[in-house]
């Protein structure tokens, strides 16, 4: 469902469900259209049934998650202890245990897959997403940093615990900066935007290398944990500042849905329908840079979810760009799921980051070889 103003361009024209000119004045809605006060909400099926259907899953990937372990329940076993039934044995394994690295896996695979539908959307390119950017980089970078660089033994500990969400925030936030201004000129493209990240995220992968290579080996090999991207060590200290973050921003970026929708019109368009561009702009790269910035913080850096998430929802539900909500659940779908997977189909437990890059890599070669055919036919 999309609520949108009712917003008219022109007789027999509407953009994103908004309302159309009927002769003599009147507005006359589109097709499965309902008015509420000075918006116009516009359903679609397909959409509803798509996220119905993610919503599912992701319940079942979350309660397996939960459930599967040394100590294995049942789904119907899971949702009664989290409705508050259940042995004390049985409580102390969901709440104390694994429903905190569930919660966190899923936390995470919204802030990511929302932060790439946001730089998708306004680069109007696919391939724009947050780890191909340089954002990630520039927050490991920033966290590894402050990890191996910092000091020593329980100085570090005290760091990881403290500073590395600020750490990490701020070498995302100075990396956002950095390629927005590098990819200005009278305005952001897409493709520049992207050429400019690439190259940030080549440097920033060299820095922390320089890092890891430079620093003291027991610093060293807990940077080298973290940076695989890992849920293992998920705490609630770490699950409410994650899902506060994750619940603001998440909510401005759907209040946003309606500038994302006029800002894949592209920017003459996004103008003439009254649209403030590099402020718009600026704003979605800016929750998509936070956003980014406190899941790596949360976890380290989970590869390609927020590249295939947005698109895989495209695909889905058959839009016209990554929609928001659709976007969220499938990420926190394929973080679950791969967490899952790390932890009970393969012989070794691994981190999260690790399933998620190797699933990601080939869907990364789909979408240039993809876009490589748009370019040439």
């Amino acid at each position: 469902m999309t609520t949108t103003p009712n917003t008219t361009i022109g007789a027999g024209a509407t953009t994103h469900g908004a309302a159309l000119p009927a002769p003599g004045g009147h507005t006359r809605l589109p097709r499965r259209a309902l008015r509420v006060g000075p918006l116009s909400v516009v359903l679609r099926p397909l959409a509803i049934g798509v996220n119905l259907a993610l919503l599912a899953a992701l319940v079942v990937l979350f309660c397996l998650e939960i459930g599967l372990g040394d100590y294995p329940m049942s789904i119907p076993e899971v949702l009664a202890v989290l409705a508050g039934g259940g042995t004390r044995a049985q409580q102390f394994i969901v709440h104390d245990l694994r429903l905190p690295r569930a919660l966190t896996a899923l936390l995470i695979g919204v802030a990511l897959a929302i932060a790439g539908a946001l730089t998708q959307s306004v680069s109007r390119n696919p391939l724009a997403s947050p780890d191909i950017l340089g954002i990630t980089a520039g927050a490991s970078a920033a966290a590894v940093a402050l990890l191996v660089l910092g000091g020593g033994g329980a100085f570090v500990g005290a760091l990881a615990m403290l500073g590395l969400p600020l750490a990490a925030l701020a070498g995302a936030l100075a990396t956002g900066a950095a390629i927005y201004l590098l990819s200005w000129r009278r305005g952001v493209e897409g493709y520049r935007l992207i050429l400019v990240g690439i190259g940030i995220n080549a440097m920033l992968v060299a820095v922390t290398g320089w890092v890891m290579v430079s620093g003291d080996i027991n610093d060293v090999s807990r940077a080298q944990v973290w940076l695989n991207g890992s849920v293992a060590s998920a705490n609630w200290s770490a699950v409410w500042p994650l899902a506060v973050a994750v619940a603001v921003l998440g909510a401005i970026a759907l209040a946003g849905t309606f500038t994302l929708g006029v800002l894949r019109l592209g920017d003459e368009n996004a103008a003439s329908l009254g649209i403030r561009l590099q402020a718009a702009q600026g704003a979605m790269l800016l929750v998509a840079v936070v956003l980014a910035a406190v899941a790596t913080a949360a976890a380290g850096p989970v590869g390609f979810v927020a590249l295939a998430a947005p698109q895989i929802a495209v695909r889905l539900t058959r839009a016209s760009g990554p929609p928001v909500v659709a976007s969220a659940l499938t990420g926190a779908v394929l973080v679950v799921g791969a967490d899952l997977i790390a932890r009970t189909v393969l012989p070794v437990e691994l981190p999260v980051g690790i399933v998620t890059s190797a699933l990601g890599g080939p869907f990364l070669l789909y979408l240039l070889v993809r876009n490589n055919r748009k370019v040439t036919a």
